[in-house]
């Protein structure tokens, strides 16, 4: 029996909504193509930072569910499911959600970790394997070499949750000499060294000396793109999705990578539906 932990579900936003929607949108296109390939060995869902698997709406009184639910009830189904999540009660709960299906591997600890160390090792290209990944961090607490591993791989796709507002909030200011050094330590660990700082800052000569301007969001993102495709490796990278709140802000781009065209014909389009989604 499932335990009851309504009061603890998280509360998301419309735009988390509409991320679910995406998901939901592309999983049984995915699995239905890879059911098609013969040679394939097996065909993966791995959810890095799977939470309770169920969510409040900050927008309707309802429960919404989440990503490892929905890839559950996809059909034609994944052959396994990997779900991580470092939180033990969200582990418990997922656990009991799940207990019914014989498919499914559920990690209690850090996805940095359960990652590199248990999970890609076993989805190799030249072994017939491939899987699509979900990296959705709570904050900047997800280490480059899973994305540069997932990419290099040649078998796996991500969809990524590109934190910009936490990056503003916390790293990206306009004064960076004030930015707590831990901080600074997180970006350099998600960007994968620090040349981040080259990109979210543009120097112009003022009238008495040199002014230090912090660039946009959109400028941010697109180097970032540029990242997945030529050191992480995805042979394709769609057009980075902003994420908008109620006031139209940004809260985040979703990423898209893959290494083939037909997965990134299709979120591209499913995308393009939701683009709009929260401009004021």
């Amino acid at each position: 029996m499932v335990e009851d932990k309504s009061e603890q579900f998280d509360e998301i936003g419309y735009w988390s909504e509409i991320k679910l929607e995406i998901l939901k949108q592309y999983a049984p296109a995915y699995t239905k193509i890879m059911s098609k390939q013969n040679f394939l060995k097996g065909f993966y869902y791995i959810d890095g930072f799977a939470g309770y698997g169920i969510h409040r709406s900050k927008t309707r009184s309802e429960f919404i569910l989440g990503s490892p639910i929905n890839a559950l009830q996809v059909e034609p189904p994944f052959t396994w499911y990997y779900f991580i999540d470092l939180d033990s009660e969200r582990v418990e709960h997922l656990q009991a959600l799940s207990e019914e299906r014989n498919n499914v591997t559920i990690f209690n600890g850090d996805c940095n970790t359960v990652l590199l160390e248990k999970i890609f090792p076993e989805i190799k290209y030249e072994n017939y394997k491939r899987a699509v990944c979900l990296l959705d961090p709570y904050r900047l607490n997800l280490d480059w070499k899973i994305i540069a591993c997932a990419g290099q791989s040649k078998a796996i796709e991500i969809f990524l949750n590109f934190p910009v507002m936490d990056m503003n909030r916390n790293v990206l200011w306009r004064n960076p000499e004030k930015v707590n050094s831990s901080q600074i330590e997180k970006m350099n660990l998600f960007w994968g060294n620090d040349s981040w700082r080259n990109v979210a800052y543009k120097k112009s000569q003022g009238l008495f000396d040199v002014i230090e301007e912090k660039n946009s969001n959109e400028d941010i993102a697109e180097a970032f793109r540029e990242r997945l495709r030529k050191e992480a490796g995805f042979d394709y990278v769609a057009d980075p999705m902003p994420m908008r709140n109620t006031k139209g802000a940004i809260v985040y781009y979703l990423f898209f990578a893959s290494p083939n065209p037909t997965g990134h014909k299709i979120v591209q389009d499913i995308m393009t539906k939701y683009r709009d989604k929260g401009i004021v």
